[in-house]
């Protein structure tokens, strides 16, 4: 066996199963609402159900891994649009992928080339494809830490040049998970010298970059910052998009990664050997939905609604923020995560994520301590009722 499988831990969420078994049931018997795993929960759009349903007969095609040039140009349309690109190049600079989890740990295998040495730098707390990706490809993490001090934001300003030198890969995830904060402008740019001057590679998940709450001020995007910078090459980038989260379409797996031509060249390679292509009715599904923006629209109104919902009840009792982006509540709890989850769980019948879970140690602490995610995917009736039964949890601390 690959000896790194052992550098693997638990997936949160079979952490959480355990955690929740050890007190039972719950002392109560309101129905259970889920609130820690990012599933929308949202009516997937009709007219995405509707052209799968309509070209379910080209599943005894072979697709081919590239994907059909008519998805590739209906991504590079929407790039350009999202992102004010000019001109992508959808045959170089595109590559569907099936949904942005397994593009992001298979880009790790392509790009870092392992050896002692070798490292990849990962936000913290962090989406945990990351640590797997980084440890099976051979390679340390080094993990920069995310906390309430620089906004939650990583500080890659602190990261010494004896860091830079070993990087191969840094993952970056903005709009941000579990926080929900954007990475700023100005960072992505010094992100992206630092990329040119330690030659290292940028993947930057932006899954939730299509949940945010000013319909004036979309989240910036790192292809965004190299077009503006000059570089529409988009040497050393790439980002990571889905329908998931966008579209309510988590099931359908359909996402891509774009930017630097030649990286996503040898990229093409190891998923050519890898066997993951996207099947033709889904590409047809998925091109119906890069195409509009109406049903995005929408999926923001019901989160703004949710989140004005739940915070108004939240307030009074304890210290709450709405992020800048996605759908979580990143939530400073008043005694341990563990404890927290545990026990409202236990009395209120509510399952939401402790933030230890999703975060290692690095520098002494570790930054998911006494936090919880609670994910905002549920109904706004759910969600509502939800923020109810966790104030008299509070309360009743």
């Amino acid at each position: 066996m690959n000896k790194n499988l052992d550098k693997l831990q638990a997936y949160p969420f079979e952490k959480l199963a355990a955690l929740k078994a050890a007190v039972g049931a719950p002392v109560t018997d309101q129905p259970h609402i889920a609130l820690s795993i990012g599933e929308p929960k949202h009516s997937p759009p009709a007219f995405v159900l509707d052209t799968l349903r309509d070209n379910l007969d080209k599943i005894s095609v072979y697709p081919t891994t590239k994907g059909s040039s008519e998805l590739r140009e209906a991504i590079a349309g929407w790039l350009d649009r999202r992102f004010e690109l000019t001109g992508i190049d959808a045959e170089e600079q595109i590559l569907p992928v099936n949904g942005t989890r397994e593009a992001l740990f298979a880009i790790a295998q392509a790009v870092v080339s392992g050896g002692e040495d070798a490292l990849v730098v990962s936000p913290n707390p962090f989406y945990q494809i990351y640590e797997g990706a980084a440890f099976l490809a051979g390679a340390k993490l080094h993990f920069v830490n995310c906390s309430a001090e620089n906004n939650y934001l990583p500080d890659f300003g602190s990261v010494e040049a004896q860091i830079w030198e070993r990087c191969q890969l840094v993952y970056l995830c903005s709009p941000g998970n579990p926080s929900g904060a954007v990475v700023p402008r100005e960072q992505l740019r010094h992100l992206i010298e630092l990329a040119d001057r330690y030659n290292f590679v940028i993947a930057s998940d932006e899954c939730y970059s299509e949940i945010y709450f000013d319909e004036a001020e979309p989240p910036v995007g790192l292809l965004q910052v190299c077009a503006e910078m000059g570089r529409h090459d988009f040497a050393r980038c790439l980002v990571f998009h889905s329908l998931s989260k966008r579209s309510n379409l988590p099931g359908l797996r359909s996402g891509f990664v774009a930017g630097d031509a030649a990286i996503l060249k040898d990229f093409l390679l190891y998923r050519t050997y890898h066997g993951c292509a996207m099947s033709l009715p889904m590409q047809i599904a998925s091109i119906s939905a890069w195409s509009d923006e109406g049903h995005v629209r929408e999926n923001r109104r019901l989160y703004r609604q949710k989140f004005d919902d739940v915070l108004e009840i939240l307030a009074p009792v304890i210290h709450v923020r709405k992020p800048e982006a996605g759908f979580y509540l990143w939530l400073k709890t008043p005694i341990n995560d563990l404890d927290f989850a545990q026990q409202l769980f236990s009395r209120e019948n509510i399952t939401v994520l402790p933030g230890s879970y999703i975060a290692r140690e690095a520098d002494g602490i570790n930054p998911g301590e006494n936090h919880v995610r609670i994910a905002l995917v549920a109904s706004p009736e759910e969600c509502v009722t939800a923020a109810k039964r966790l104030r008299r949890f509070i309360e009743g601390l």
